[in-house]
């Protein structure tokens, strides 16, 4: 019983975090434009790699600092500070993009490999499982273990490549709508990341300080 509720809180978290246009599944939308859609899979099995151990030590990460709660201070002023930059980067990121080159297409070949790569650029995946997992202990919904870890984060990886391969068999159908999004995503993530870094900031200052 344990295994598939583990399995589908798994499931709909992480789905519910890929349904949201990002850099990964617009990838998975222009790669199955460009190199088809069994191209796009191998991509795709790339992407749920990453997440698969990416799911793990989010479980992991939230079971120990939900035990010792003197560690979350230390690690939202860290946290914070990374907003900030992410920030940053994102603003650098949307104003110098009409100077950038156009990608190359990747090699059918190197698909899988390329997608374990633009995954653990994403950065805010163990973040999220991290928040997800831990608002789940909150509510006693989640237990951690191994066992447990293992059967969420499986869910997690079947959440997402379902959602990617949804991506990648509608691409012709969507890509105008997400080439819109994507041409203000960066901006969009600049905007996000820093009024969740101000807000931190404002809570360490006012209740932390």
């Amino acid at each position: 019983m344990f295994f598939f509720t583990y399995l589908l809180l798994g499931f709909f978290i992480a789905a519910s975090g890929s349904i949201v246009p990002s850099f990964l599944n617009l990838t998975v939308v222009k790669f199955s434009l460009k190199s088809g859609r069994k191209s796009a899979y191998y991509l795709i099995a790339g992407f749920a790699t990453v997440l698969f151990l990416q799911a793990n030590i989010g479980a992991y990460l939230s079971s120990v600092l939900m035990k010792n709660s003197e560690y979350i201070t230390i690690i939202q002023k860290v946290g914070t500070g990374i907003l900030f930059l992410l920030s940053l980067n994102f603003f650098r990121m949307y104003f110098t993009s009409k100077k950038r080159k156009k990608k190359e297409d990747i090699d059918k070949s190197k698909a899988y490999l390329h997608g374990i790569g633009m995954s653990l650029l994403n950065t805010f995946a163990i973040p999220f499982y991290f928040t997800s997992i831990s608002f789940l202990i909150g509510l006693e919904y989640f237990e951690y273990s191994i066992l447990n870890s293992l059967y969420f984060s499986i869910g997690s990886t079947v959440g997402s490549f379902s959602l990617y391969a949804m991506y990648a068999t509608v691409a012709s159908k969507i890509e105008h709508k997400l080439t819109f999004i994507a041409t203000k995503m960066d901006f969009i993530l600049g905007c996000l990341t820093g009024v969740v870094g101000i807000g931190n900031l404002v809570y360490l200052l006012l209740f932390k300080g």
